[in-house]
């Protein structure tokens, strides 16, 4: 039986910061509201210069060093990304060029703050079922370029970075179980409600924003998060004391706080960073496991508990060993 473990993570944020007390100069807000309501203290923002594929790149840089591999030994590419970089061809495609990798599988993956686990999921499937060796699993995203910096809604929550993990395949587990849903019906209660066969004027005139009914989406994320975290727990016969650390999405400190109350883990065990980088979509998860695992906390044979919440709506889980 063929697993696939994670075998190296890397991370990077723009060096450009934004703090609250910036955003106080530009919508009617202030630090002690945002950090009160969010757990927000600074986002990274990307330069006019830097793309999506710039910050995967360097994410993937540091996950493959990590790794101890050369980049010719990926033969599978997946980015998480709600930003891409163009219409087509795909950040993957972009990313597998730069990194001098030739004729492997390389896709993005659209599931918003969700992406990596979509993304983790597709991944290591194509392991176990020996279509690939190594995979490049990325989240991604210059999200500011979707925001309406006059909204203090959604101005506050948002900022730019990329993470990475490189999957192996292991004669033994690394990622038991992954678990993903989505509903459609919510669709409205987050969105940016442009594209390119819809409302497309919106595109041209500069006003493709992110919208978001943030007391609605708030409740049903606490639900669906406890929801698809008990299900990765069953799906493994593990309970929450087997858990080393939990690696939620880092949307909202609220939302963190009371998915871990309501599964009965401690916040000792929870990994938080967003509030150095407020809510990074698609990148949050391997951006939080990175900084975990670059900082001590996580160790090899610790037990991870990791889930998403996205627009779509999308969400899932999985339960791995690292």
């Amino acid at each position: 039986m063929i697993y696939s473990k994670i075998c190296g993570t890397g991370s990077y944020l723009p060096t450009d910061v934004m703090t609250n007390h910036d955003l106080e100069k530009l919508v009617d807000t202030s630090h002690d509201w945002i950090y009160t309501r969010t757990g927000i203290e600074q986002r990274h923002i990307a330069q006019s210069h830097e793309s999506t594929c710039d910050l995967a790149e360097e994410a993937s840089r540091a996950a493959l060093n990590a790794a101890g591999i050369d980049s010719s030994d990926i033969d599978l590419i997946v980015i998480a990304t709600t930003t891409a970089d163009q219409v087509f061809p795909s950040t993957a495609c972009i990313l597998q060029e730069r990194l001098g990798i030739k004729d492997s599988p390389a896709f993005d993956v659209q599931a918003v703050c969700a992406g990596f686990l979509y993304a983790l999921d597709i991944a290591d499937k194509f392991i176990r079922t020996e279509s690939a060796t190594k995979a490049l699993v990325i989240g991604a995203e210059t999200f500011s370029r979707i925001i309406d910096w006059t909204d203090r809604t959604t101005c506050v929550l948002f900022g730019d970075g990329a993470g990475a993990v490189v999957l192996e395949a292991a004669a033994v587990p690394g990622i038991h179980s992954t678990h993903l849903r989505a509903n459609g019906a919510y669709k409205d209660l987050l969105s940016v409600p442009v594209g390119i066969s819809r409302n497309f004027e919106q595109i041209i005139n500069g006003s493709a924003y992110t919208q978001m009914q943030g007391g609605e989406v708030f409740k049903i994320a606490v639900k669906c998060m406890e929801q698809i975290a008990i299900e990765a727990l069953e799906a493994n016969d593990a309970d929450v004391e087997q858990v080393d650390w939990f690696i939620p999405h880092q949307a909202n400190s609220r939302i963190i706080a009371s998915t871990a109350r309501r599964l009965g883990v401690s916040m000792d065990k929870v990994v938080v960073t967003i509030n150095q980088h407020g809510n990074t979509s698609a990148a949050s998860i391997p951006l939080a496991m990175d900084t975990a695992v670059r900082d001590g906390r996580i160790k090899a044979g610790d037990n991870l508990l990791i889930e998403g919440f996205g627009g779509g709506f999308t969400w899932g889980s999985a339960y791995l060993t690292y």
